[in-house]
């Protein structure tokens, strides 16, 4: 795999998830499922299989979604589970035909989907889970690339923002969608979060963005906004001259709290080194001043033992001296 955008196929293995939903209050919701992996990438085939007959009330939100609903007879009439056999094999024909799809979701928890996962994993394809913690397979969750539950879909992110509500509406949903963007990115593990990477993020998420219509001339000037709002943090790449996000939401005000405390003791220790070169300049100069005073016990013992040299050695007289 490239480290390009990711062409997802989507599989849905309908007859799995009403199995997982039964005794439950809440119903099936397609849209938190498409939420989630349209950050994967771009999505580029939804497939359903189900005897849509007894799943009539579900047709209707996944007709809105653009999934195609591939339409499998009762077990009763057809004596084997047609629609996982029908599930691999229209994901083995594009796993074949199409090379530009590098990513294959399955929406299920059945273990027989095992040795479809590894085939899929052969060929050079990741490969995405996506199952309920009920009726999910324990060997299907563990052969994967990557799995995600159900319930896990929907909840409050981690790095909830501050958007302020005075705002006029179209920033606030324009902020609101770059926030989630973000988050999305996050969780992806995407380091350097380019501008470019948050736009199309925000494309896939809500293909009707235009920052136009959100009263923004370019994308610049929006990600300059939210980070006079106080929502982000921006710096210039040295390179392209582009925007790139460093921080966002509560990173802003959980890195905030160190650096402060740092320049504080720095200032600090500055301030003793200048006061302490201060001092010691200062005893310097009064010591060139007054000039060196040497200690009298120096002096005496050097006058004393040149009196005794003059006493021990007499200067001789000119006979004395040998020619």
């Amino acid at each position: 795999m490239t480290n390009g955008e990711r062409s997802l196929a989507i599989f849905i293995d309908f007859e799995n998830l009403a199995l997982g939903f039964q005794g439950r209050r809440d119903r099936f919701d397609i849209a938190r499922i498409l939420a989630r992996l349209v950050e994967k990438g771009k999505i580029v085939a939804k497939k359903a299989y189900a005897d849509w007959s007894r799943f009539a009330s579900y047709t209707a939100p996944l007709h809105e979604a653009a999934i195609e609903l591939v339409e499998i007879p009762r077990r009763a009439q057809s004596g084997k589970n047609s629609a996982d056999i029908r599930l691999c094999v229209d994901a083995m024909d594009l796993a074949y035909s199409k090379e530009h799809i590098n990513t294959f979701a399955i929406v299920s928890g059945d273990s027989d989907f095992s040795p479809l996962v590894s085939k899929l994993k052969e060929l050079g394809k990741h490969v995405i889970v996506l199952g309920m913690q009920e009726s999910t397979s324990d060997l299907l969750r563990d052969n994967c690339d990557e799995f995600i539950y159900y319930e896990d879909l929907g909840q409050a992110p981690a790095l909830a923002p501050n958007i302020n509500p005075q705002l006029p509406e179209t920033k606030v949903k324009a902020f609101a969608l770059l926030m989630e963007s973000l988050q999305a990115l996050r969780r992806e593990n995407k380091e350097v979060l380019w501008s470019s990477m948050i736009k199309d993020t925000m494309k896939r998420k809500k293909p009707s963005f235009n920052e136009t219509y959100h009263g923004y001339r370019t994308f610049s000037e929006l990600l300059e906004d939210a980070q006079k709002e106080g929502l982000l943090e921006l710096e210039t790449d040295k390179r392209s001259r582009t925007y790139v996000v460093t921080r966002f939401g509560s990173e802003m005000t959980a890195a905030a709290a160190p650096v402060v405390k740092k320049k504080s003791r720095r200032r600090r220790s500055s301030a003793r080194r200048r006061g302490q070169a201060d001092a010691d300049k200062a005893t310097k100069d009064n010591d060139s001043a007054n000039g060196p005073a040497e200690p009298e016990s120096l002096r005496e013992p050097s006058e004393g033992l040149a009196e005794e040299d003059r006493q021990a050695s007499p200067r001789k007289s000119s006979d004395e001296i040998p020619y």
